[in-house]
């Protein structure tokens, strides 16, 4: 039996994960969880050459590590028995992709495996990233969203996010447009 598909079992059985802070040490399970879990969202809609290139330099030891170690930036990992479910990524000021706003928190990703989306997984890092920013006093979150990401343009929304801009996002040799999103706390 496939090693998610028997964690869906216990999952089921247990409805029980932990949401912890990482640090370096968890590289490896990061680089492969962000992998499996970007590559199984956008698979369908990009190009095998795009996502061979985003996944070797997005998930790359170097920029990892990099990220890791910044001390505006911040990750966690969603378990269930010792297995990796899902992760948060959080930046604080100049870590900040686009804003770089000392007053909020960027959420630049919530990913969870296929396997457990609609098991509250998703959501419980959402809540996670939320109780981040009000710890830091912050006056608003934001992210950004490819266009074509309705499965998650419809999670934020649901959870009080309204468009306010957008950007282009280069994704190997596509330029992708993200929708900017903000919930004020």
């Amino acid at each position: 039996m496939d090693k998610y598909i028997q964690l869906n079992f216990i999952f089921a059985a247990m409805n029980s994960f932990a949401i912890k802070k990482i640090g370096l040490d968890q590289l490896v399970p990061l680089q492969e969880i962000g992998r499996k879990t970007f590559y199984d969202t956008f698979f369908e809609s990009d190009s095998e050459d795009n996502m061979a290139l985003y996944l070797a330099t997005s998930f790359s030891d170097e920029k990892l590590t990099a990220e890791l170690e910044n001390p505006n930036s911040e990750f966690y990992f969603a378990s269930l028995n010792e297995s990796v479910i899902g992760y948060l990524k959080v930046n604080f000021g100049p870590a900040q992709t686009e804003l770089q706003d000392e007053s909020s928190l960027e959420i630049e990703r919530i990913y969870v495996l296929q396997d457990f989306h609609g098991k509250n997984v998703g959501q419980s890092l959402f809540e996670k990233a939320i109780a981040i920013a009000k710890a830091n006093s912050c006056s608003y979150v934001w992210l950004g969203v490819w266009e074509e990401n309705h499965r998650a343009l419809q999670f934020y929304t649901k959870n009080g996010f309204v468009a306010f801009d957008q950007h282009q996002f280069i994704f190997g040799n596509e330029v992708q447009t993200d929708i900017l999103m903000k919930l004020v706390l």
